[in-house]
């Protein structure tokens, strides 16, 4: 399976998934970016990867923290145009409006942000330079490490359940977490498993 059979079977996933946005005004617009890229192993689950950050520990917010790169929309920005941006100041990687497969489902935050998650293609990438100030280094997480069940855990402080990804011997929190919750049942099992009723941990509120 090449590389142009991987994006057609993402666009196939992507295009099938009925994608549920998010109205409110009172929430300010963000994007985060799942760009995919190509490891050269065989299949779907091996065969690509997307980008992960972690953020760099002087970062007045959310310092260390696992994140997809992303930010708020600037006035006069399509969401996708704020996905390739901000992809170019974190990681140092420019893609074109060509490189947009499809969009997942938006992700209110308890910060005061609507986040659409922008599935990017990049395919065969080499080398990033990530910049210092904003993170600390860039991960290519396969999509077969993501295939594992989530943890949901209770707290007192919400109904919903707070949901944890494991990887790298820990767990991924929220939104993080849901985003790519949503994107391993999309791609890999072609079901439209919805997230935005998944809990943040009380740390991410702020």
């Amino acid at each position: 399976m090449d590389a142009g059979d991987l994006r057609g079977i993402v666009e196939a996933r992507l295009a099938a998934f009925e994608r549920r946005g998010v109205d409110r005004p009172d929430l300010k617009r963000s994007a985060v970016t799942l760009t995919l890229v190509t490891t050269g192993a065989p299949g779907l689950a091996d065969g690509l990867a997307f980008l992960l950050t972690r953020r760099a520990a002087t970062l007045r917010r959310h310092a260390g923290q696992w994140a997809l790169p992303g930010g708020r929309t600037d006035a006069g920005e399509t969401i996708t145009e704020t996905g390739r941006r901000e992809l170019a100041e974190e990681v140092g990687l420019e893609l074109g409006e060509d490189a947009v497969l499809g969009l997942l489902d938006d992700y209110p935050t308890r910060s005061g942000y609507v986040i659409t998650p922008v599935v990017l293609w990049a395919g065969e990438v080499g080398e990033l330079t990530p910049n210092p100030e904003e993170v600390a280094h860039v991960y290519r997480i396969r999509l077969a490490d993501i295939d594992v069940e989530p943890r949901f855990i209770s707290i007192p402080e919400s109904d919903a359940p707070v949901i944890q990804v494991p990887l790298f011997d820990r767990f991924v929190h929220a939104p993080t977490a849901a985003v790519m919750y949503q994107l391993r049942e999309v791609l890999l099992h072609g079901r439209g498993t919805r997230v935005d009723h998944l809990e943040q941990p009380v740390f991410a509120w702020r």
